[in-house]
């Protein structure tokens, strides 16, 4: 799946806000997401990812939170 279904899937499992670190390390756990060069996906990745979906998520009081 793609990052940004993943975080979806992250957020709504856990049904509240999340810093970005501990959406990284559920999705590498779980092996939601795969990177192309076979990397983990890190919490900067997820950031980069909140913020250039406005529509999906907001960043507020340090955590990533679902708009939808």
């Amino acid at each position: 799946m793609k990052i940004e279904e993943a975080m979806v899937y992250v957020l709504a499992s856990a049904n509240r806000g999340m810093k970005t670190a501990q959406i990284a390390e559920i999705i590498n756990r779980k092996k939601l997401h795969v990177r192309k060069d076979g990397l983990p996906v890190s919490d900067k990745q997820v950031y980069a990812v909140a913020m250039s979906h406005p529509d999906t998520f907001v960043k507020s009081d340090g955590m990533i939170r679902l708009l939808i």
